[in-house]
């Protein structure tokens, strides 16, 4: 096994910086890159996409959808740059972050922030000018809630952070709408409360895989704090809540058959995941045993699944 250590005082964090030679300009360039979590915001644009098919009941736009990809990865990229400058002291820690831009020195905390702040400006600015300054300002709210609500005030306060600071991965669904639209409805927010729901139980069996890590620097993430038995418990009672709610919107008239039984079939499915869960750790599974990381990947295959049945519906009604 190979094992990296992590120096206490890593570069990016002590504020030294590695030297030219050792950051050459194809290093330096994927580092930024990265400083945006590009697959985290693949899930992102997966959500507000579709929902613009919705919204149009057939085809949106294809500048707008352009328009508004750019514009959210620019946002979400400016919130994940600005979380990783916030947080290099703990990312320098943790072995599953030990290797980001700040920590190695491949990018010094300054040029983040600069970064972070930019992207911020200029998403806004392209949601504002080229789309509607609703979908600006819903795009500044979640980069905000994500930087300071989530990232600056509840991350290590309270093992409820991921919860309510999941609220910022939501709003990429009202984003998609309001390009469209430049309005809300209840499609949307319905949409909202299913993505609301679905991060819970999709971040914490990652939390439970690596709980060693935030423990080591006092993230108090819930399965730090409470047991395996009750994580999955919690795991369990979103889930239900989740696939309710999904459900929602063919009453409300927004989808049709499709939509439903993609939502039934993906939901039931995502149901015998969780419960096989809270089995394992009632029985004590520990380690491999409890394949906390079988709901993890299916809730990505999940929600990806779902939201290409909102954009597929329109089209089947």
């Amino acid at each position: 096994m190979c094992v990296t250590a992590v120096e206490s005082r890593p570069a990016g964090v002590s504020g030294t910086e590695l030297s030219p030679s050792h950051r050459p300009f194809g290093a330096r360039v994927k580092a930024f890159v990265a400083l945006t979590k590009p697959r985290i915001i693949e899930l992102l644009l997966i959500t507000t996409v579709p929902v613009m098919f919705l919204a149009e009941q057939g085809v949106p736009d294809l500048w707008l959808v352009l328009v508004t990809c750019v514009g959210g990865y620019l946002s979400a990229g400016g919130a994940n740059a600005l979380n990783m400058y916030i947080d290099r002291d703990i990312d320098a820690l943790m072995d599953r972050t030990s290797q980001r831009p700040l920590v190695t020195g491949m990018v010094s905390p300054r040029e983040c922030l600069v970064f972070g702040i930019t992207l911020g400006v200029v998403s806004t600015l392209l949601f504002g000018l080229a789309v509607n300054w609703l979908s600006a300002w819903l795009s500044l709210g979640a980069l905000l809630f994500y930087v300071v609500v989530y990232t600056m005030i509840l991350k290590r306060r309270t093992s409820q952070n991921i919860v309510w600071g999941g609220i910022a991965g939501c709003l990429p669904v009202l984003i998609g709408w309001s390009s469209v639209t430049n309005s809300m409805s209840w499609a949307p927010i319905v949409l909202f409360l299913v993505m609301f729901f679905w991060t819970p139980p999709h971040y914490w069996p990652l939390s439970m895989k690596v709980k060693d890590d935030y423990a080591r620097v006092g993230v108090p993430m819930l399965p730090v704090i409470a047991s395996n038995k009750v994580v999955a418990r919690q795991i369990v009672l979103y889930s239900w809540v989740m696939v309710a709610v999904s459900l929602l919107l063919q009453p409300l008239g927004y989808t049709g058959w499709f939509y439903t039984a993609v939502a039934l079939v993906t939901g039931g499915w995502w149901l015998w995941e969780a419960h096989g869960l809270q089995h394992r750790a009632k029985a004590e599974a520990t380690g491999g045993k409890l394949k906390e990381m079988r709901l993890f990947h299916w809730s990505i295959t999940y929600v990806s699944l779902l939201f290409v049945a909102v954009a597929v519906d329109p089209f089947l009604r």
